[in-house]
């Protein structure tokens, strides 16, 4: 019974990361398609009103345990602005500017590389020679991704820049997450952060954009895939694995996103990688996998 158990449980902790992976990267094509006929800030706020109601049914539902203090509920927004806002707000906004869903997904996946370089200095972890390699190939990888499709005018320099501001979001997000939130329910945590998202997001929109949507069925697929499957969904498997893995272990699943998602953005949106450009993700693979990998300098080896 108890190695019953012991397998169960090891094949949802394989299948939770790629579930994750699959999940995450439909999102990209999703949000691409929907942010086609509608302004990007309005359509994620009426996404995060959405996501913000179906996790306050699941806490009732399931009694989840809320923060025990309010430091600690500061702290979850504070991730949460990071992860949500400033990740998916520039995202989205880089996306409506042109960028495709598949760069976007390229640009995504320096994440892991600049995640593992900074807990060097934020969590005590040192880099080794071949993970400083690795990052510049990762780095390389990127601006040839991105050098390719500003060469075919397949977006622009202010949109390409907003998917770097998303990048960063998602980098800090996590970093602070596994630093100061290690405690926190994904249930409970991912409520405050949906709330506060969608009151920071939906000022936003009043603010700078006219609240446009045109209701095509690719708004209405698009903004309900989102809300449902890569935010209630995707974010709290991305959540439950930070609480519960290494931080380079979490990171390194996003190393399957950009081939995944230009899969599938070839699939449903016909998007297409030149031979640079195709090159440049393999560069990023490479790159993301020699920084990620297992064998790490433990602090204070000898």
């Amino acid at each position: 019974m108890a190695s019953e158990q012991r397998s169960r449980t090891r094949i949802v902790t394989a299948l939770v990361p790629v579930t994750f992976v699959l999940l995450w990267s439909s999102g990209f094509i999703a949000a691409k398609a929907a942010v086609g006929g509608a302004e990007p800030l309005t359509l994620l706020a009426l996404r995060y009103a959405i996501v913000t109601f179906l996790m306050a049914v699941v806490v009732a539902i399931s009694a989840a345990p809320w923060p025990r203090t309010a430091r600690d509920a500061v702290h979850i927004v504070a991730a949460g602005l990071f992860m949500q806002v400033v990740y998916f707000g520039a995202a989205w906004v880089s996306m409506a500017a042109g960028v495709g869903a598949g760069v976007n997904a390229v640009i995504v996946c320096a994440y892991p590389v600049i995640t593992a370089i900074a807990a060097g200095p934020i969590l005590g972890e040192r880099i080794n020679p071949r993970q400083w390699a690795g990052f510049a190939l990762g780095a390389l990888g990127v601006v040839l991704v991105v050098w390719n499709k500003l060469e075919l005018g397949l977006g622009t320099p202010a949109g390409m820049a907003w998917s770097f501001v998303s990048l960063a979001g998602i980098t800090v997000g996590t970093l602070y997450q596994k630093r100061y939130c290690a405690a926190m329910d994904p249930r409970t945590g991912g409520l405050i952060q949906f709330t506060v998202t969608a009151i920071v997001i939906g000022a936003l929109a009043l603010v700078f954009e006219d609240g446009r949507i045109a209701w095509t069925w690719e708004v209405i697929l698009g903004l309900g895939y989102v809300a449902i499957v890569t935010s209630l969904v995707s974010i709290t498997l991305l959540l439950a694995m930070i609480r519960r893995g290494e931080l380079a272990r979490v990171a390194s699943v996003f190393f399957l996103v950009p081939p995944s998602a230009a899969l599938i953005a070839y699939l449903v949106l016909g998007e297409t990688f030149a031979p640079i450009a195709l090159a440049g993700m393999g560069l990023t693979a490479v790159g993301v996998a020699l920084v990620v990998s297992p064998r790490r300098v433990a602090t204070g080896a000898g």
